[in-house]
């Protein structure tokens, strides 16, 4: 999703600015043709040398301003180059100035010289970042649909205070970066979509249960890419890799029980369900509340089935909402969901192979084929699980 992409970082003056050196060295070790302009403030924070080592290539500040490019000024032929533009981190300063359409600086040149969809990410004290006059200002650059929010999170700041104004992380900047770069649009915007991701554990005991290898990756593709097309989330998950997402409302459901209420629950809001949870289908059938001592473990484990979430889902929805379930097989991978489809009454299933080299249960990648209702079966290419999840977003549009 990054190889030979052109993407312009723009280093604003804050302490934050040593997080955007993990993010720049993202991008190119991604394979992606990263270019870095810098403040003058920015500099007093990391280095231009930095920026360009990490870039593998020039780091410009404002002594460039007047540099030529192919004979043209470098903030035009870097405004004309850029697919993307991030400002991070995006000071008080430099939001004032992009708020009111002011250019006094090579970054703020460039941001007028440019077309593409430019991502902010504030970082700042809380203090400053509440001040009316600031958001104010944030509230009029957002009105312009070229802007996007990496908003700011909570935590200890460098001035040793706890509260809003903490930059985005550079793992979430590089998720926002790869949704805009497949779909600058945000077209998803007054979908509330409910995502289910990962595993449910069914327990024997406190410390023993029954289980399968889903670590929750594509589901939390789905809840990000849905996220970043302006769709409001609920992401319902067992397991789930890393921290939890930012922009997204989030519950934990261990079990198929807690799951299968959290999803009923949250139902009703909903316009679209994409049920990509591997559930269990059987759990022990007694539960003892204390560690069972490997003397008392039962050589031959007696087992319950477990409600079938989705089948429940698919006859409490109302006609507008679109289920849409997931099928890991092997074998002849399609023909089970197509069967699955009908007889549990979805929208959409997306059939995904499971025993390929590649791909499947905790890959990066993963393959697919969309099936819904009307016949259409649409083939989805080995790729990273961020982009299949948008490939299906752009098929859910559709149905």
């Amino acid at each position: 999703m990054l190889n030979d992409r052109r993407i312009l970082i723009g280093v604003g003056g804050g302490i934050a600015a040593y997080k955007v050196a993990q993010l720049v060295s993202s991008l190119a070790k991604a394979g992606a043709d990263t270019r870095v302009v810098m403040t003058d403030s920015a500099q007093e924070f990391v280095t231009a040398l930095t920026f360009s080592t990490l870039s593998r290539q020039a780091a410009y500040t404002d002594r460039d301003f007047w540099q030529a490019q192919h004979g043209k000024p470098l903030h035009i032929e870097l405004g004309a180059w850029a697919e993307l533009l991030v400002i991070a981190p995006l000071t008080a300063n430099t939001l004032g100035k992009l708020a009111y359409g002011l250019a006094d600086n090579l970054l703020t040149n460039t941001v007028l010289a440019s077309n593409c969809p430019i991502l902010l990410a504030p970082a700042m004290n809380t203090d400053m970042w509440e001040q009316q006059s600031v958001q104010r200002n944030w509230n009029l650059v957002l009105q312009d649909d070229r802007y996007r929010a990496a908003d700011p999170g909570s935590g200890l700041l460098a001035c040793d205070r706890v509260g809003v104004g903490r930059m985005a992380e550079p793992d979430d900047l590089l998720v926002m970066i790869r949704s805009l770069l497949y779909q600058s649009k945000r077209d998803l915007v007054g979908k509330r979509v409910l995502v289910s991701a990962g595993a449910t554990q069914e327990f024997l005991d406190p410390v023993r249960f029954l289980g399968n290898p889903s670590t929750g990756k594509m589901g939390l593709a789905l809840a990000l890419a849905a996220r970043d097309r302006g769709a409001e989330v609920t992401l319902v998950y067992g397991t789930l890799p890393g921290t939890l997402p930012s922009g997204i409302k989030t519950i934990s459901t261990p079990t198929a029980e807690a799951m299968e209420l959290a999803m009923r629950s949250q139902l009703p809001n909903q316009d679209w369900i994409i049920m990509c949870a591997a559930v269990a289908d059987l759990k022990p059938a007694d539960y003892r509340n204390y560690k069972l001592p490997k003397s008392e473990l039962p050589t031959a484990l007696p087992l319950a089935f477990v409600s079938d979430i989705v089948a429940g889902l698919s006859k409490m929805k109302s006609p507008h909402q679109k289920l849409i379930g997931f099928a890991a097989q092997t074998g002849d991978f399609v023909t089970p969901a197509l069967e699955k489809m009908q007889r549990k009454g979805l929208d959409a299933i997306v059939a995904n192979p499971i025993d390929q080299a590649q791909g499947g249960f905790g890959s990066d990648v993963n393959q697919a084929v969309w099936c819904d209702r009307s016949g259409i079966q649409i083939p989805i290419p080995l790729c990273e699980k961020l982009e299949m999840a948008h490939r299906i977003l752009d098929q859910a549009i559709g149905l």
